[in-house]
């Protein structure tokens, strides 16, 4: 009888508890099907276009928090000479006191709200936004709507600011990253907008007047060129609703020309900072890629991901997917490296930002330029495929938040006049093949000429000549 229940309670066990392979197979379409709902069940981007131009964008994902922020289509890109900086000396006035708030007043509403009230400028944007409760979304809108608006820009302001502006250009200085990708943009698009920085010269930010930054504000500040994006637990009528009240009055003519954004020519050239006192050398080399909107910049994205970055620091050693990766790990010829895809309007730079001592930076060149060469030849279809993989799970992961997403709104609705779906944007990127990249490589790096920028002990860095006829290959 007890044989009989052992045999039975066996059969059942053996009969309840699937095989391994089942197991494996059972959690993997469970995995697949969590990922193809996850990207098609994302909340909807719902856009209203007010009377005045203005659009607003919201994500309602039903949080207890929400981020909203105008994101202006007016950077240091619509600057001159004269005024260079204006934009950015723009931003750290605006929450100096309204017509309606003094900055106590501001300051001390934003924080009895538990919210924060932040701002930055870019190239070609610049962006106001507020993390709150979703039940301060009204006072939010109506705060963003003020500082735009009715900003006092009293002269004892302007002139403490000034202070606070030349110390945080100091302070970019030992940014040396910063200063490096400053002076790439200063040669690639030397005599262009683009080539100027966004705090502008000591000699412009000590001269801005108030005269400079009210003409910025009624030149730039034009309703069609603002977006009002929202992410989080907001509902978008009622925001709609805040905008209409809020921000319906800007307006949407120009008083004298209309600005136009100028276009900015590339240059291939070299821009040397030596100082041999630094330990190591900071350079940055680019060629000319595209605008946002251009087919081409998906597959360069993929190109860049395929370079890919690898740090001393991080002890992976030669143990990396990138070849150039696995080159410095087994070599050692650079400390850091970092591949990237800038992009803007109608123009944009694809290249590589690395770190390295004096002595080898020839070295490190010599094998960026043979990595760059074999993707545009002989890239692989297994690569591609990781770089794709890799490039689509680093844009899921930085949609991390409503702060994430509300920039990711504000910027694709400035850039591309929509918010692209992530499921549309996957299938564009599963569509480029190992053909497609090569192609398009050969396209805008295949015998290029590339800019070059270099701080530090750049005695030994490449020749620009010798360095531009290694930008192709002998094919046969």
């Amino acid at each position: 009888m007890a044989s009989n229940l052992l045999k039975l309670s066996s059969s059942l066990v053996s009969k309840s508890i699937p095989k391994p392979s089942q197991i494996c197979k059972r959690w993997k379409t469970s995995q697949a099907l969590s990922y193809k709902q996850s990207i098609l069940n994302v909340p909807e981007t719902r856009v209203t276009t007010l009377k005045n131009g203005m659009r607003v964008a919201t994500e309602d994902s039903g949080l207890p928090t929400c981020t909203v922020g105008l994101w202006i289509d007016a950077g240091s890109r619509y600057e001159n000479e004269r005024n260079n900086g204006v934009a950015h000396f723009l931003e750290h006035m605006i929450f100096k006191g309204t017509a309606n708030r003094s900055q106590e007043q501001l300051e001390l509403e934003v924080e009895n709200m538990g919210a924060h009230l932040n701002a930055y400028t870019s190239r070609e944007q610049t962006v106001y936004y507020a993390k709150s409760f979703s039940k301060d979304l009204d006072r939010s809108v109506n705060i963003l709507a003020d500082i735009i608006q009715n900003s006092n820009f009293g002269s004892e302001e302007i002139e403490r600011e000034r202070s606070v502006i030349l110390r945080e250009a100091q302070e970019i200085e030992s940014n040396l990253q910063e200063v490096v990708f400053d002076h790439l943009h200063s040669t690639a698009y030397q005599g262009t907008p683009l080539g100027r920085t966004i705090l502008g010269s000591t000699e412009n930010i000590k001269s801005i007047t108030r005269n400079d930054i009210v003409k910025y504000i009624g030149d730039h500040y034009k309703a069609p060129r603002i977006v009002l994006a929202a992410a989080g637990g907001v509902n978008h009528e009622e925001l709609v609703k805040y905008a209409e009240k809020y921000l319906g009055s800007i307006g949407h003519t120009y008083p004298g020309e209309v600005p136009l954004m100028e276009p900015c020519r590339f240059t291939g050239s070299e821009i040397r900072v030596r100082d041999d006192d630094m330990p190591l050398a900071h350079v940055a080399i680019a060629v000319e890629s595209v605008g946002w909107s251009h087919p081409d910049n998906i597959p360069l994205m993929i190109a860049s991901t395929i370079v890919g970055s690898w740090d001393r620091s991080h002890g992976a050693g030669a143990n990396v997917a990138s070849k150039l990766g696995q080159a410095m790990g087994q070599y050692g010829f650079c400390n850091s490296f970092q591949s990237f895809s800038t992009c803007y309007t109608d123009t944009g730079l694809w290249g590589c930002y690395f770190i390295c001592d004096r002595m080898v930076i020839d070295d490190f060149i010599y094998n960026l330029q043979h990595e760059w060469m074999r993707i545009c030849s002989s890239v692989t279809d297994f690569e591609v495929e990781r770089a794709k993989n890799l490039l689509k799970a680093n844009l899921l992961l930085q949609l991390d938040g409503t702060t994430p997403i509300c920039e990711d709104i504000g910027r694709q609705m400035l850039c591309y006049g929509r918010r692209i779906p992530f499921s549309e944007l996957e299938a564009r990127i599963n569509a480029v093949d190992s053909e497609v990249v090569r192609n398009v490589c050969t396209r805008y790096i295949y015998d290029r000429c590339p800019a070059v920028a270099g701080v530090g002990p750049t005695e030994a860095l490449t020749d620009y000549n010798r360095l531009r006829s290694s930008m192709n290959w002998v094919r046969w």
